[in-house]
């Protein structure tokens, strides 16, 4: 994993949460809106593009911005100054969910039910994380709990 120690001279506070390879629309759209309610200043998507949101009924599109990358080495190259990377993946090596602080600045990357993150995404983050689940669930689903757990004020490094 890269560096998780995170810079202290930036004051401000912001997140976002994307979806590498997703699989449907739906799911990013329910993300969307998930995002949207809970705070988030932005969602982006790694390797897929979505033209239409049919669950994001809130038209969470006017209210948060899109941002889209063709890989991962484009959306690296763009993450603003001073984010570190929150990989949720169920695996072995990840911090659990339930004792992890949240950094101030970062992105939380998820991956597609089916394949999960890519190695590069899992090494290259900042911090990989995992919370009790007994099977994968889905992104939507995971990303929304993710969010709750940013949004429950736990203490941020």
């Amino acid at each position: 994993m890269a560096n998780s120690i995170e810079p202290n001279n930036f004051s401000t506070s912001f997140f976002g949460i994307g979806i590498q390879n997703g699989k449907t629309p739906e799911n990013l759209g329910v993300l969307w809106r998930t995002a949207q309610n809970l705070g988030a200043s932005f969602i982006f998507t790694i390797g897929k593009r979505y033209a239409t949101q049919a669950s994001d009924t809130h038209n969470a599109v006017k209210s948060i911005p899109y941002y889209h990358y063709k890989n991962f080495n484009d959306f690296y190259e763009h993450l603003p100054k001073g984010v570190r990377v929150v990989a949720i993946e169920k695996t072995d090596s990840a911090h659990d969910l339930e004792t992890f602080s949240h950094p101030k600045r970062c992105v939380y990357l998820l991956g597609a039910e089916d394949n999960g993150l890519t190695n590069e995404a899992m090494e290259r983050s900042h911090f990989l994380v995992k919370f009790n689940s007994q099977f994968s669930l889905n992104v939507a689903v995971a990303g929304s709990i993710v969010l709750y757990d940013r949004s429950r004020n736990k203490p941020m490094q």
